[in-house]
């Protein structure tokens, strides 16, 4: 088959390893792009399984984008959080579910709590199904040690998951009624729709202004919402979107993305809001609905 065909067939699931292990869809786009020359320049008879292959070397490279990320990351100005991404509807309530639980902007943060080489593992094992044999070849361990890898980034994940299960369909409906309070300033009704001890987390990436630190309480994250409301008025508009296979909103000011908006909810109120206003990590949704 054509060397060309061969990885193109596979691109998908290199943007899917890279992306989840860096959060960011312009990292991930650069890992694969860089995995493509190393694909081209590479001996051909010396590689047995090109699947294999090239999973291990975009794993490998985005291990080592990783190291250098996290400590970028401790310079960061204020909350970093990671890239939303847009994706096309899922075939069927099910895969939608199942893609939000392993790629939603929430359980990307959750990721950045692991080391590097443990979040790969995590990841190729209990995210892409790969067996141990694969696991180690891709990041050049053995399974002993990647089983251990994976025991603890599960037993670590699972102490800081979110507590509640909520169905897409009961996510959709808070979020409309959010929709609705929004569009007629609310106050009331948006101060409703918030647990008392909800949280905002908000990133600028020091080129717009945004929360400097988490946000407590749902009455003030309500008059934040509020206030927006009365500065700009008809100019705000909101917008139900999928970012990462889960219900998300998108407010546009003037016409112009201003921010995404991630949410989790209790079943019942809103628990978290995790707020993505850099405009470079917004660059990519604002462009898909500019052509759309």
């Amino acid at each position: 088959m054509d060397d060309a065909l061969i990885f193109n067939g596979l691109r998908p699931r290199l943007q899917k390893i890279a992306y989840r292990m860096l959060g960011s869809v312009a990292e991930a786009e650069d890992i694969v792009q860089e995995v493509w020359l190393r694909w081209h320049a590479a001996a051909r008879e010396s590689i047995d399984n090109a699947e294999a292959w090239l999973v291990a070397v975009t794993t490998r490279m985005s291990i080592d984008r990783l190291r250098a990320a996290k400590i970028q990351r401790e310079h960061y100005t204020g909350i970093w959080l990671p890239e939303p991404q847009m994706a096309d509807p899922a075939a069927t309530p099910e895969e939608a579910a199942e893609r939000a639980d392993d790629v939603s902007v929430a359980f990307l943060m959750l990721l950045e709590r692991l080391a590097p080489e443990a979040r790969a593992a995590f990841l190729l094992r209990e995210v892409f199904d790969a067996d141990y044999h694969e696991v180690a070849e891709a990041i050049g361990k053995t399974q002993a040690a990647c089983r251990q890898l994976v025991s603890r980034a599960k037993a670590q994940l699972r102490e800081e998951r979110p507590r509640y299960e909520v169905s897409r369909e009961t996510h959709l409906r808070l979020l409309r009624a959010f929709v609705q309070a929004l569009a007629h300033g609310d106050f009331p009704a948006i101060n409703a729709l918030l647990a008392e001890d909800a949280t905002l987390l908000g990133d600028g990436g020091g080129k717009v202004a945004s929360v400097p630190k988490p946000m407590l309480g749902g009455r003030r994250i309500a008059q934040l919402f509020y206030a927006s409301y009365l500065r700009h008025g008809s100019e705000l508009r909101v917008k139900l979107v999928e970012l990462n296979g889960q219900w998300s909103l998108l407010r546009f000011i003037g016409g112009e993305l201003e921010s995404a908006q991630s949410f989790e909810t209790d079943g019942e109120r809103i628990i978290r809001i995790l707020l993505q206003r850099n405009p470079d990590k917004l660059a990519r949704i604002a462009a898909a609905c500019a052509n759309g």
